[in-house]
């Protein structure tokens, strides 16, 4: 990013194959639409290239990388005027292969539902740690609040998933 910032362009066609493919499934997690996920990468990079000069040599890339996604994520979302996604928006095919759910896959779609029914804030949390691996410290950089402000809501995001979990179980059996 660094010699992108210095001019040299053609150096964010390296960045986007490095990264492209972890925006876009955040993105996907975010909005769970892959058309607007693609159209959501390439406007990051768009972005970046705009607001390099943003980019701090002290900074690291990736967390400047995921706060400029969140906001154009957020961005989207709002223009679409929602907060969670409506379950007839849903992309249904899976984000990826099930690595230990019951056969048919059931158990993952409905955590990715009940994920997508979560309220932005809490869902990027979520998406962050629990799919992308970053840490609160990461996160909260990514996001601009405290750790501690992560931390709580990392622990009302789970604790809503899981209600919203159970309800959509309880709907599917029923």
């Amino acid at each position: 990013m660094l010699q992108v910032r210095g001019g040299r362009s053609g150096a964010l066609a390296t960045l986007f194959e490095r990264h492209h493919a972890r925006l876009y499934r955040y993105c996907l997690r975010m909005t769970g639409n892959r058309a607007a996920s693609e159209d959501l990468v390439q406007d990051c990079f768009m972005r970046m290239l705009k607001y390099k000069a943003t980019f701090k040599d002290d900074s690291a890339f990736v967390p400047w990388m995921f706060g400029i996604a969140r906001n154009a994520c957020v961005a989207h979302l709002r223009r679409a005027a929602i907060d969670h996604v409506p379950e007839e928006q849903i992309d249904r095919e899976p984000l990826e292969p099930p690595v230990e759910a019951s056969a048919d896959g059931h158990d993952v779609d409905l955590v990715r539902r009940a994920l997508l029914a979560l309220p932005v804030e809490r869902r990027e949390v979520l998406v962050l740690s629990r799919y992308e691996f970053k840490t609160y410290e990461e996160i909260a950089r990514a996001l601009g609040c405290s750790v501690g402000a992560v931390k709580v809501r990392a622990h009302r995001a789970i604790k809503q998933l899981r209600e919203i979990y159970l309800d959509l179980a309880e709907e599917a059996s029923a």
